[in-house]
């Protein structure tokens, strides 16, 4: 039996193209892995917490040495690794906006990319933690990134693939759904998006 996590950053709800991008591979990871269980996580309706200086404190603090405040500030951080340690396919809903990821996204980031937690250094250099596991980015976008004049501003894949390799999650395939604001693509952006997962 597998365990999928399936991380949601999209404020757009039902009407979210990388909700429903995620949802189709969840589907399919589950109709290829019989039995499998998901977590899901939205980074949205709980309020996933940007940084602010208790939870560094607590990062850089010994865990026998936390406060009691230090332990709560830590939790989130604890919790959402621990998610990430617990799965075997972890898919992530990624919406593009204003050419990169929406913030809570990027607030869960900065909680899971951690020091001597999810990463070090050693004498070869950097060693991601987290490894094994298969990641699927659902990239959506108003218009067409992944080819063509506007493929140089797309900074949500190249980033993604960059900080999550960073913590040793480098096996990591990204499908899209790309044109849903183009007046000749959109009616159609869904249904291919969703005709192109091909899970490896």
């Amino acid at each position: 039996m597998k365990k999928i996590l399936h991380i949601i950053s999209s404020p757009r709800g039902a009407a979210s193209f990388s909700i429903k991008l995620g949802n189709a591979i969840v589907e399919k990871i589950k109709a290829a892995h019989p039995g499998s269980t998901v977590a899901e996580f939205n980074l949205v309706e709980q309020h996933f917490p940007h940084l602010e200086e208790a939870h560094l404190t607590s990062f850089f603090t010994p865990a026998e040495s936390r406060s009691a405040a230090l332990k709560e500030a830590v939790k989130h951080s604890d919790d959402a690794i621990q998610a990430l340690r617990d799965a075997d396919f972890i898919v992530i809903g990624a919406p593009m906006y204003n050419y990169s990821i929406h913030s809570s996204l990027k607030a869960w980031l900065d909680h899971i990319v951690r020091a001597g937690v999810t990463f070090k250094y050693d004498e070869n250099g950097l060693q991601g933690l987290l490894e094994n596991k298969k990641v699927y980015i659902a990239e959506s976008t108003g218009g067409i990134y992944s080819e063509g004049p506007m493929q140089g501003n797309d900074f949500v894949a190249p980033y993604l693939k960059t900080v999550l390799g960073h913590i040793g999650l480098t096996d990591l395939t990204v499908f899209r759904v790309e044109g849903t604001a183009l007046p000749d693509v959109k009616d159609i952006a869904l249904e291919k998006g969703i005709a192109g997962i091909r899970l490896n």
